[in-house]
């Protein structure tokens, strides 16, 4: 119940099914002190895909709260996890995992998230794909010729990336800059997607930490929840050991 629903309400769901009254402060004792073992995926792990998630934290008293990010990973078809603040951890539980030797890592185009994945499968070699779906959405952004942006579509999808550039060269929008500078920046990420897509090989879009990151704030974004910070990793396990099946 405390993994969906507010300790509050948790408490009253108890009571209604079992008859059982618990109180919201020992929900919550409970779920802080719980300890939680590392759980390693069944089966080779052939792709992961990381983001970032934001968590409401309690300030100091009457400094309010702030916005603070989180990271979770994907491990397809297999496992979530999430660390508040603790980069280093979700490397090393990525590492721990049995990776394949060319393993696919999926993520949008910040900075952040490909830091973290130029650490991980250090023994194997990394397939480092940009989301597709983020680079088109990008793109987009442009504005201007609907013609135009449909051609640069088309490069995009067989990665042509220099072809693409220029195709943009003589547009003077800011936006145009931007974006081909961001194409510059993520050159060796921009496949084939056609190729990846149509022959199955892998994914091509990391969808799937992005809804792990929606499932996690189900809970940690409940109406008015905030949280103090040495308490947001037990929440995040409990959310994951949830989402994993394993309570």
């Amino acid at each position: 119940m405390s993994a969906n629903l507010s300790f509050e309400q948790a408490g009253k769901e108890v009571e209604v099914q079992t008859g059982i009254k618990i109180g919201h402060t020992s929900l919550h004792n409970r779920a802080i002190k719980q300890e939680w073992s590392e759980q390693s995926s069944p089966t080779l792990v052939k792709e992961i895909s990381v983001d970032g998630g934001k968590v409401r934290v309690r300030g100091p008293q009457g400094e309010g709260s702030v916005w603070l990010d989180y990271k979770a990973v994907r491990l397809h078809s297999s496992l979530y996890a999430a660390y508040f603040q603790e980069n280093e951890s979700l490397i090393n539980y990525v590492n721990r995992q049995p990776l394949n030797p060319l393993l696919t890592c999926l993520g949008d185009g910040h900075d952040g998230i490909w830091n973290i994945i130029a650490q991980i499968n250090p023994k194997g070699q990394r397939r480092e794909i940009l989301d597709w779906y983020h680079l088109v959405e990008n793109l987009y952004k442009i504005g201007g010729s609907n013609k135009q942006l449909e051609k640069a579509e088309n490069f995009l999808w067989e990665g042509r990336v220099e072809e693409t550039i220029k195709l943009f060269e003589s547009n003077r929008r800011r936006q145009a800059a931007n974006f081909c500078k961001y194409l510059t920046k993520h050159q060796e990420r921009i496949v084939n997607y056609q190729i990846l897509s149509s022959e199955n090989i892998c994914s091509i879009g990391s969808g799937a930490v992005e809804s792990t990151v929606k499932q996690i704030d189900r809970r940690l974004k409940i109406s008015g929840a905030q949280w103090s910070t040495e308490n947001i990793n037990q929440m995040l396990n409990l959310r994951c050991a949830y989402l994993n099946n394993l309570l």
